[in-house]
């Protein structure tokens, strides 16, 4: 399948300031890409330089083919984008923004701009400085999605969102990858991800970390056990098992804690052979292998 984003060793420096280094990766047409990292990792920073906001102190990045900054009024045909912080005139309703914004973009289908804001629940009568932090964003998406773009690139698109709209966004999502349409959205928030993504790019400190297929992140063929003994255990049971890592007591001298790799064959056969009377294992979370990757850097 074509690749709708491509970007090559993206940098951008702000002096001082932590911004981009060497950033690259590809995003497929028809695909729900995850940009994952906490506040200040530089998701913000890719997602201005690919709208043209920003210009890249190095690299290189195109969308549908079209640079982004030398064709940035063509590429901003195909978006429909929501920034990390919206700012719109504060004294329009909502319903005048999205209808300027529509006009801008040579109309749009009404019933299906309807449809968005019924679902989202947000009243377009009242001004944009009347309403709160969560229908300030309803508005952002609805702008985004009203005039059913190509790619969506969304920062932090549920931000403020209480759980029934997040799984109305999650529900949008889907339809748009249904449809064929692609979507870029940075969060920070690991279960997000799990609902909407296909894949999932992790940036750390302003480098890219990995790329890799959700399953692929979450599923690292890691367990964490608990193994509780009669009596008191030794850390020296497990720690010679090749698979083991991290072993260690939890809590009191008879519970073995250890992260294990792999097949758990080795882990139980030694369990068995001390008289373990509970074992308990489970898959690590998103956010404890976001945590993982997401070390600091040892200076």
């Amino acid at each position: 399948m074509a690749n709708i984003i491509t970007t090559a060793h993206l940098t951008k420096s702000y002096g001082g300031s932590r911004g981009i280094v060497d950033v690259s990766f590809t995003v497929e047409e028809g695909e729900v890409f995850g940009f994952l990292g906490p506040n200040g990792a530089g998701k913000t920073t890719t997602m201005r330089v690919l709208m043209g906001l920003l210009h890249a102190n190095a690299g290189s990045a195109t969308i549908g083919d079209l640079d982004v900054w030398a064709q940035s009024t063509a590429v901003k045909k195909l978006i429909g984008y929501l920034p990390g912080e919206l700012s719109l005139d504060p004294a329009l309703t909502g319903a005048q923004i999205l209808a300027y914004l529509g006009n801008l973009r040579g109309g749009m289908d009404q019933t299906y701009l309807r449809q968005l804001i019924d679902r989202l629940g947000v009243d377009p009568s009242k001004r944009f400085r009347e309403y709160s932090r969560g229908n300030k964003q309803k508005i952002g998406l609805i702008q985004a999605f009203m005039h059913r773009p190509r790619l969506l690139i969304l920062d932090e698109p549920t931000s403020g969102l209480d759980p029934l709209n997040q799984q109305e966004f999650y529900a949008m999502v889907k339809e748009v990858r249904a449809d064929g349409r692609t979507v870029f959205l940075s969060s920070h928030v690991l279960p997000e991800v799990e609902h909407t993504c296909d894949r999932v790019g992790i940036i750390r400190e302003g480098s890219l970390v990995t790329v890799d297929r959700i399953s692929a992140v979450r599923d690292l063929k890691r367990h964490i056990v608990d193994i509780t003994f009669p009596g008191d255990a030794q850390v020296g049971w497990f720690s010679a098992i090749a698979s083991a890592h991290d072993v260690a007591f939890n809590g009191d001298q008879h519970t073995i804690h250890l992260t294990a790799q792999g097949d758990l064959s080795e882990v139980i056969r030694a369990a068995a052979q001390h008289g373990a009377t509970n074992i308990e294992a489970r898959e690590p979370s998103l956010e404890e292998v976001f945590l993982r990757y997401y070390e600091p850097t040892q200076s």
